[in-house]
C-alpha cells in the first residue's frame, strides 16, 4: 500500500474562499485522504515481517492482520510529523485564512449593489409571511462575507470532530503521552517554528 502524503495548500486567494464548493472540495478531498483514511493510513505502517512469521496466521483468513496492533514509536512519529500535522496545518491556515477574508471589507461582491437597491426597497415593506408565502424574496440578500463566515464556522466545527476522532486512533495504535490533538498540534508547530528559526548571531 502507498504510505499518504500530507495535502499541499492550495493558492490563497479572495477569489478561492467565495468559490464555496472549491473551498468544500479542497476540505473534502484532504480530509478523505488522511482522516477518513486513517485506520489504512496506520496499518500502512505496520510491518509484520519484524515479528516473523507464523504459519497458524494462513489456518484463517485475516481480514486485517495489523489491525489494532502496536506500531513501532519511530513510523508513528513520522507520520504524524510529516503527513497528519502537516496536513491539518494546511487546513487550518486555509480556514484561518478564509475567516479573514469573511471579516474584510468585500467591495467586488457582485451582489452588492443589488444588495443595497433591495435593502432600501425591503427596508419599506413590512410583510407578515403568514399572510404572504412569497414575503421571503424582500429579506435581503445574504452578502457572500457572512455566507463565507458561517461556511467557515461550521467547516471548522467539522475540523474538530474529525481530528478528535483521528487523534484516538492514532493514539489507540501509536501509545505515547495522552495529550488532546490540540496539545499535540501545538508542539509540532512550535518545533517547526524553532527548526526555521535563523540561528542566533549571539
Amino acid at each position: 500500500m502507498s504510505r499518504a502524503s500530507s495535502t499541499s495548500a492550495p493558492q490563497l486567494t479572495p477569489q478561492f474562499c467565495f468559490n464555496e464548493r472549491l473551498l468544500r472540495d479542497f476540505l473534502r478531498i484532504s480530509r478523505s485522504t488522511i482522516d477518513d483514511s486513517i485506520t489504512q493510513n496506520l496499518n500502512a505502517l505496520f510491518t509484520p515481517a519484524r515479528q516473523g512469521f507464523d504459519p497458524s496466521s494462513t489456518a484463517i483468513r485475516q481480514i486485517d492482520a495489523s489491525e489494532g496492533k502496536q506500531i513501532e514509536p519511530a513510523a508513528c512519529q513520522s507520520f504524524k510529523d510529516k503527513v497528519l500535522f502537516p496536513s491539518w496545518q494546511v487546513r487550518s491556515d486555509v480556514l484561518n485564512y478564509c475567516a479573514g477574508v469573511a471579516t474584510s471589507p468585500d467591495p467586488e461582491d457582485p451582489d452588492l449593489i443589488l444588495q443595497q437597491t433591495e435593502s432600501a426597497e425591503d427596508r419599506e415593506h413590512i410583510v407578515d409571511d403568514r399572510l404572504d408565502p412569497y414575503a421571503a424574496r424582500f429579506l435581503p440578500r445574504e452578502p457572500r462575507t457572512e455566507s463565507l463566515a458561517n461556511l467557515v464556522r461550521t467547516q471548522r466545527g467539522v475540523e474538530d470532530i474529525i481530528r478528535a476522532r483521528t487523534w484516538g486512533l492514532v493514539t489507540e495504535r501509536c501509545g505515547g503521552p495522552s495529550e488532546s490533538w490540540e496539545e499535540a498540534l501545538n508542539k509540532w508547530r512550535e518545533n517547526k517554528q524553532r527548526e526555521q528559526a535563523p540561528p542566533s548571531t549571539e
